[in-house]
């Protein structure tokens, strides 16, 4: 069995708005769950830094982006679906 590569996110907030607090809770929760200790979570507040948001091309918050492994992949909300997340961003397979 080959080793789960580490994985990287990118959350773009918008402050301490509910839907943002719960996108980050329930990002914590499964990375801690299906993807212990092999994850980095990069966090970007879109109020701060608007200009980040834009080049990124991130119009919504909350928005989940799996920068590796590779393909990137999207997902938009609160991310309290676990099952339809984790098929999103490929982790459904993992052990």
């Amino acid at each position: 069995m080959s080793p789960i590569p580490p994985f990287k996110f990118r959350l773009y907030v918008a402050g301490d708005t509910q839907n943002s607090m719960q996108a980050t809770a329930n990002l914590l929760a499964l990375c801690g769950s299906y993807l212990d200790k092999r994850h980095t979570i990069e966090f970007v507040d879109v109020l701060r830094d608007p200009k980040r948001a834009l080049a990124d091309g991130i119009l919504m918050t909350p928005t989940l982006l799996r920068l590796s492994p590779a393909p990137e992949r999207k997902i938009v909300g609160t991310l309290a679906q676990t099952g339809s997340v984790l098929m999103a961003l490929g982790l459904e397979t993992l052990p």
